[in-house]
C-alpha cells in the first residue's frame, strides 16, 4: 500500500491533473459496479437487471472530466481563501468553520449539478433534468449532512490538501452505492434511474 502511495504522490507532483483525473474516474466507476452488481432491484423473476456498461461509462466520464476538477480547485480555494482571521488553519475553529462553509455552499450547489449532468448525459431533456433536482435534491442533501461533515472534520485536520480528493472519492464509493441504491427504488408508483455517483464533494 505505501508503494502505491508514494507511486501516486509521484505522478500526483508530476501530472496533477491527469492524475486526479483518471483516480476520480474510477473512483466513480468502482462505487457504480458495487452498486449494479450488489444492490441492483429485481424483477419478478427474481433475476436482476442486466448489467448497464453505459451507466458506468457515464459514472467514469462524470467523475474523471467534470467533477476531478471541480473537487481539486474546490479544496484548494478552501485551504487556501476560507479562514478565520487571526487563527491558525489547523485550528479546531478554522477547521469547523470549513466544514461548515463547505456543507452550506458547495453541497447545496453541487448535489442539483450532478443530478443535472447526469441526465442530460443520459440523452435526455433540461426539463427532465429539473424534475429530477426538484424531486431528489432535499432528501440527498440531508443524507449528505448525515454522512460528510464528521468526515470532512477528519479530512481536513489531518490529510494534506493536494490528498482530499482522494480521501474524499474513497469513501464516496461506499456513498455512490448507498445513493444508487436508494435512487434505484421506485417512489410515488414511478421507476427512477438509479444513481450511481456522489453529488458532493467536501
Amino acid at each position: 500500500m505505501s508503494k502505491l502511495l508514494v507511486a501516486y504522490e509521484g505522478l500526483l507532483q508530476k501530472h496533477p491533473k491527469k492524475t486526479n483525473a483518471i483516480m476520480t474516474g474510477t473512483l466513480f466507476g468502482a462505487g457504480d459496479i458495487i452498486a449494479q452488481l450488489g444492490f441492483s432491484e429485481k424483477g419478478p423473476d427474481g433475476k436482476g437487471a442486466k448489467y448497464d456498461y453505459a451507466r458506468t461509462a457515464r459514472s467514469v466520464i462524470y467523475g474523471s472530466l467534470i467533477f476531478s476538477f471541480m473537487g481539486d480547485k474546490w479544496f484548494k480555494f478552501l485551504n487556501n481563501k476560507v479562514n478565520l482571521p487571526n487563527t491558525p488553519k489547523t485550528h479546531w475553529t478554522n477547521i469547523a468553520f470549513k466544514v461548515g462553509f463547505d456543507q452550506m455552499t458547495f453541497a447545496p450547489t453541487v448535489i442539483p449539478f450532478y443530478f443535472g449532468c447526469l441526465t442530460l448525459m443520459e440523452g435526455k431533456s433540461l426539463n427532465d433534468a429539473q424534475k429530477k433536482i426538484q424531486d431528489r435534491w432535499w432528501d440527498t442533501l440531508r443524507a449528505n449532512w448525515a454522512v460528510w461533515p464528521a468526515f470532512q472534520c477528519v479530512n481536513f485536520t489531518f490529510v494534506p490538501v493536494q490528498h482530499r480528493l482522494l480521501a474524499v472519492n474513497v469513501v464516496a464509493i461506499f456513498w455512490n452505492t448507498f445513493l444508487s441504491y436508494k435512487n434505484s427504488l421506485s417512489t410515488s408508483g414511478e421507476k427512477k434511474t438509479p444513481v450511481y455517483s456522489p453529488p458532493i464533494v467536501d
